[in-house]
């Protein structure tokens, strides 16, 4: 360590022709290789983040529900709306991307602002349309983090007045969820990011240039909502004698949204009760569907596939930052930790000089220290 200091921070290979110029020690490559990994001034040039084996799906994945029971939100934009009044600046409008967590069902709502009554303005339309959901996930932005402040703050004072008791108890068990991923955590919202994705894709590949008002953003959202809702969930087979690919708007209306309407069976002789059963036979068949094709292909793990060691309480981290060199990261160690299921950490709070942060292993780099 020594000579490895002296000659302003030499390499391995370096370290080793500058050693044996003195001494001869056994395993000497080894030796340097591990001098050079423990140094920590080396260390903050070239951090390594720490990762972990890829956990597993989430119940709420893979628990047949009613479409968007289990919800992630994100936002898209923002995109330039145009009034139809001569000499007035473009605003800026946004999108809402609602996803259903079992079947993938996408809900679009275009947003005139980022603030949180636009949020839950919103919100309000999405449990008119798509019922009330039991989990909310989204990420900590500062409109979300609102929302629920607005939403707590409701129902604390819708609680307290004197209502009939079974309201009450009935609004108690109906109340929204919200569940936060860790900041600057993407990978934890991949389900709702991607969906953004799809949906900015069609928007501005057609209507790139276009100067939208409010109600043809509304309308091509509409119809781009249609267009994601009718993609498959699995490969499609080429066997023409297959059943019809599976589609997230088979779980809503129970075919794909762009599809051909079919022809109506008139049979006089098919009672009600019938009726009702070959309805909830036709569910059960697309939840199997999904079960067997899909969900299995959710379970291949592309990368993070070994266990590593969990980061500890005490360890003295670097805390990554998108936009600034290492040697200007934060410098902070662990308080607390947060396992999962599977007792993997991925998730902790670290005490910086100027205050606690959240963030995933994924932005921290352990110091070689110990």
């Amino acid at each position: 360590m020594h000579i490895h200091r002296i000659n302003y921070h030499a390499g391995p290979r370096a370290l080793v022709a500058l050693i044996q110029q003195q001494f001869w020690i056994t395993n000497c490559r080894s030796l340097a290789r591990t001098v050079v990994n423990q140094c920590t001034h080396c260390f903050r040039y070239k951090p390594r983040l720490s990762t972990q084996i890829m956990g597993n799906l989430p119940a709420d994945r893979v628990t047949a529900n009613r479409p968007f029971t289990f919800t992630g939100i994100d936002f898209a934009g923002p995109i330039p709306t145009y009034l139809k009044i001569r000499g007035k600046v473009p605003y800026k409008s946004y999108i809402a991307v609602f996803i259903c967590f079992p079947s993938k069902a996408v809900h679009l709502e275009a947003v005139s602002g980022l603030s949180s009554d636009a949020f839950i303005a919103a919100l309000k339309r999405f449990i008119s349309r798509r019922g009330i959901p039991t989990k909310i996930y989204c990420d900590n932005a500062t409109n979300f983090v609102g929302a629920e402040k607005k939403l707590k703050e409701f129902q604390h004072d819708f609680y307290d007045a004197n209502y009939i008791s079974n309201i009450n108890n009935f609004c108690i068990s109906n109340a929204i969820q919200f569940c936060f991923i860790p900041p600057r955590a993407p990978h934890f919202g991949g389900l709702w990011e991607a969906a953004v994705k799809i949906a900015k894709s069609h928007l501005f590949r057609t209507l790139h240039g276009t100067k939208m008002t409010f109600e043809e953003l509304t309308t091509a959202l509409a119809e781009i909502e249609a267009v994601m809702n009718s993609r498959p969930l699995s490969a499609a087979s080429t066997d023409p004698n297959d059943l019809e690919v599976l589609t997230p708007g088979h779980f809503l209306i129970g075919c794909p949204l762009r599809s051909l309407p079919e022809r109506a069976q008139l049979e006089n002789d098919i009672s009600n009760i019938q009726r009702w059963h070959r309805i909830t036979a036709a569910k059960g068949a697309f939840w199997k569907r999904r079960q067997h094709k899909y969900i299995k292909e959710l379970q291949q793990r592309y990368r993070w596939k070994k266990p590593n060691d969990n980061v500890q309480i005490g360890d003295l981290v670097l805390i990554a930052e998108d936009n600034l060199p290492p040697m200007h990261w934060l410098t902070g160690r662990v308080v607390k930790v947060n396992s999962g299921s599977d007792g993997h950490v991925r998730v902790a709070d670290v005490q910086t000089q100027h205050a606690v942060f959240r963030r995933p292993i994924t932005k921290l780099a352990v110091l070689p220290i110990n």
